[in-house]
């Protein structure tokens, strides 16, 4: 059953730097990153425990045609992204931001 999705500032404003970022390399590039980041959020939303649990009760679910993964945790009322992170960067910096 589909759970309310929530997303944390941070997380809208690693979308928002990255489209930024690709839409800088070629014109619609950001927009085709978008239309990737809500198809995995949508996903998430519909089936939150499908992902594997990947740090202390966090969730991860990787975008499909992009380096980047959405870190969340879910609970019986809502699913929360953290953030939404290049996969090359130092995983320290995401797990900082988890409550």
């Amino acid at each position: 059953m589909p759970v309310e999705l929530v997303i944390a500032p941070d997380a809208e404003l690693d979308i928002a730097e990255a489209y930024d970022w690709y839409e800088g390399r070629r014109a619609g590039l950001g927009e085709e990153f978008l239309s990737s980041v809500d198809a995995c959020l949508e996903s998430i939303r519909r089936r939150p425990e499908m992902y594997p649990v990947v740090h202390e009760g966090y969730r991860r679910s990787l975008i499909r045609r992009f380096p980047y993964a959405v870190f969340y945790a879910q609970s019986a009322a809502a699913v929360t992204i953290y953030a939404v992170f290049h996969t090359s960067r130092d995983p320290d910096k995401w797990r900082r931001r988890l409550p």
